[in-house]
C-alpha cells in the first residue's frame, strides 16, 4: 500500500511508473474523493443530484424515503473527485429545483477547503503571518484562578517575563487573559478584568516583538486593550455581543470567533447536541455572518470550535478529529487543546501539567488537518513538534516533473 499525502506526492509516485505525463495529470485528479454534506435537499432535487453525480462517475447518498416519496427532503452526502465536480457543477446549474444554488454552495465549500490560508492575519496594529505550519499563540493567564497555572502570573512583571519566555521558545503571538473561563469559573466584572490586564498590557505592547491577543468576552475590556496597543480579540463567546462586534469593526482588530454555549459558569450544563459537528459548524457560520453584517471584514476573522467549552470530552474529541471540516467556512481555523480536561479524560491524567504531551499531539494532529493557529501554554514543546511536522510535510511535497502533473496539483473549478 502507498501512503499518499498531497497531490504533488501522488503525481510523483505516478510519474515513477514512466506513465504518459498527460495521463499522470488525469490520474492525479482521480486519486482523492471530496465528500460534501448537504442539509435538507428537496425531494424533487435529490434524485436529479444523484443521477448527475452517477453520470460523471461519482455518487450521492440520501434517505431511502426519497425513492417512495415518504420524506420531503433529505441530508445528502456527495462523493466525487475534483475532476468529477468540475463536470458536475455546470450541469447542476442548468437544472431546476434550486440545484443552481446547490452548485454554488458546493463550489464555495470546495474552494474554501482546498484553498491556502491568507498570508497574514492583520490585527489592529501588527499583522500575524500565517502558514505553512500553524502559528503558535502562547497563553499567559493574568488570573488568580486559572485551571492550568494557578495564578503564577498575576503580577505584571511575572506575566511579562512569561510572555518573553514563550517568545524565546518560538511563540508567534501572545494571548493575555485576565478572566478565567474554565468550566464553572466565577465571572469577574469588566472593571476588575481591566484592572488586572492594564498594567501587563502597557508593558507588553511596548516590549514584545510579536502581536498581542487579548482573551476577553467583554466589549469594554477589548476596547481599552485595543486602544492600548493590542492586535487581536480572542472572544470565547464568538462575538455574540453586538458591542464587541462594534469594537472590532471600529478598531480594525482581528478576532478569534470561538464557539461556546452559555457562559463559562453555565456552559457544561449545555452539552446536549443532536450532532455536535453540524451544530458547531452552523453556529460558527452564523457568528461569522453576523460579524460581516456589522462591518468586520472576513480577512479579520478566525474560527475556533471551542474544545471543552460546553462540550463533553467525547464531543471535544469528535470536533478535534474532524477539525479540518471547519476550513469549509473559508476562514483560518484556530484550536486550543492545551492542558484541557478532555485530554486528561482521554489519557487518564488528572493534573493539567501531566497533559502536556497530549496537548502537543493534539497540535500536530490539528496541523495535519489544516489548522492555522494553535493556542498553547506549552510553546517550546509545541514549536519543536510542529517544526518536525513541517519538515516531514516538506519531504512529501516534492514537485512533480511534468507540466501536466503540476497543473493537476492545482485544480481549478
Amino acid at each position: 500500500m502507498l501512503d499518499w499525502g498531497p497531490p504533488s506526492e501522488v503525481a510523483r509516485e505516478l510519474e515513477s511508473t514512466d506513465s504518459d505525463p498527460e495521463g499522470v495529470g488525469i490520474m492525479v485528479r482521480k486519486a482523492r474523493i471530496y465528500p460534501v454534506r448537504l442539509e435538507a435537499v428537496p425531494l424533487k432535487a435529490a434524485p436529479i443530484l444523484k443521477q448527475e453525480l452517477l453520470a460523471v462517475g461519482g455518487d450521492a447518498a440520501h434517505a431511502r424515503g426519497i425513492a417512495d416519496h415518504s420524506v420531503a427532503s433529505s441530508p445528502t452526502v456527495l462523493l466525487a473527485t475534483w475532476g468529477q465536480y468540475q463536470r458536475l457543477l455546470p450541469k447542476l446549474r442548468r437544472q431546476p429545483f434550486a440545484l443552481k444554488e446547490v452548485a454554488d454552495e458546493v463550489e464555495c465549500a470546495l474552494r474554501a477547503f482546498v484553498g491556502r490560508p491568507p498570508a497574514e492575519l492583520v490585527g489592529a496594529h501588527r499583522p500575524l503571518p500565517l502558514g505553512p505550519r500553524p502559528r503558535v499563540l502562547g497563553v499567559v493567564n493574568v488570573t488568580p484562578d486559572s485551571f492550568s497555572d494557578g495564578g503564577r502570573f498575576v503580577e505584571p512583571a511575572a506575566a511579562l517575563a512569561e510572555a518573553e519566555r514563550l517568545i524565546a521558545e518560538g511563540a508567534d503571538a501572545v494571548d493575555f487573559g485576565a478572566e478565567s473561563t474554565r468550566p464553572g469559573a466565577t465571572p469577574v466584572s469588566p472593571e476588575s478584568e481591566w484592572a488586572r490586564l492594564e498594567p501587563v498590557l502597557a508593558r507588553a505592547v511596548a516590549r514584545l516583538p510579536v502581536p498581542v491577543s487579548v482573551d476577553t468576552r467583554h466589549a469594554e475590556v477589548a476596547d481599552k486593550a485595543l486602544d492600548a496597543g493590542a492586535d487581536i480579540v480572542n472572544d470565547v463567546e464568538g462575538l455574540r455581543d453586538p458591542g464587541m462586534r462594534r469594537v472590532v469593526a471600529r478598531t480594525g482588530a482581528a478576532a478569534i470567533v470561538m464557539h461556546m454555549r452559555g457562559t463559562p459558569a453555565t456552559m457544561q450544563q449545555e452539552t446536549s447536541y443532536d450532532d455536535v459537528r453540524r451544530e458547531v459548524y452552523r453556529a460558527l457560520a452564523a457568528s461569522v455572518d453576523r460579524a460581516e453584517r456589522d462591518g468586520i471584514a472576513p480577512s479579520k476573522l478566525v474560527v475556533d470550535p471551542g474544545l471543552g467549552f460546553g462540550k463533553s470530552p467525547e464531543q471535544s474529541l469528535e470536533l478535534l478529529a474532524h477539525i479540518g471540516e471547519l476550513r469549509s467556512l473559508g476562514l483560518p481555523v484556530a484550536v486550543g487543546a492545551s492542558r484541557k480536561s478532555f485530554l486528561g479524560w482521554a489519557t487518564d491524567e488528572r493534573a493539567p501539567l501531566a497533559r502536556v504531551d497530549a496537548g502537543v499531539a493534539a497540535a500536530v494532529y490539528a496541523a495535519e488537518h489544516g489548522v492555522a493557529i494553535v493556542r498553547t501554554h506549552d510553546v517550546g514543546s509545541t514549536v519543536k513538534a510542529l517544526r518536525l511536522w513541517e519538515r516531514i510535510e516538506a519531504a512529501r511535497r516534492v514537485p512533480p516533473a511534468s507540466r501536466e502533473a503540476r497543473d493537476a496539483v492545482e485544480p481549478v473549478l
